[in-house]
């Protein structure tokens, strides 16, 4: 009996993949009948990721692919105040940057009158 060394797997880095590239995979996967491993090797993405996608397919259809995270309400679903809040939050973070790059700027040129 001889020890055969076991295939050691580098895990794949996660990486954005789009709708349609989602749809691409699940189509190779399912038409093509390559097995997950095969699909994950293809497209450099990970076996899980085909896996869950492949699944997510058979029980919800393509639209299921659709990543629906971080979404914002549209601009007519918000109320008076939510608007409000929304420009409030904006010029705050305008405020921050130009404070930012006047502290630069004034760093930035006690520097150069030193030396």
């Amino acid at each position: 009996m001889t020890a055969r060394p076991s295939r050691k797997r580098v895990p794949t880095m996660s990486r954005q993949t789009t709708f349609e590239e989602r749809i691409k995979i699940v189509e190779y996967v399912t038409k093509a009948k390559h097995s997950y491993t095969e699909a994950a090797d293809h497209f450099q993405v990970s076996y899980q990721q085909v896996r869950t996608w492949v699944i997510k397919t058979k029980s919800g259809g393509y639209e299921a692919l659709v990543d629906n995270r971080g979404h914002r309400k549209a601009n007519h679903e918000l109320t008076e105040l939510d608007k409000a809040n929304l420009q409030i939050r904006e010029l705050k973070a305008q405020l921050a940057d130009k404070e930012l790059y006047e502290a630069f700027i004034k760093k930035f040129q006690e520097l150069q009158r030193r030396g």
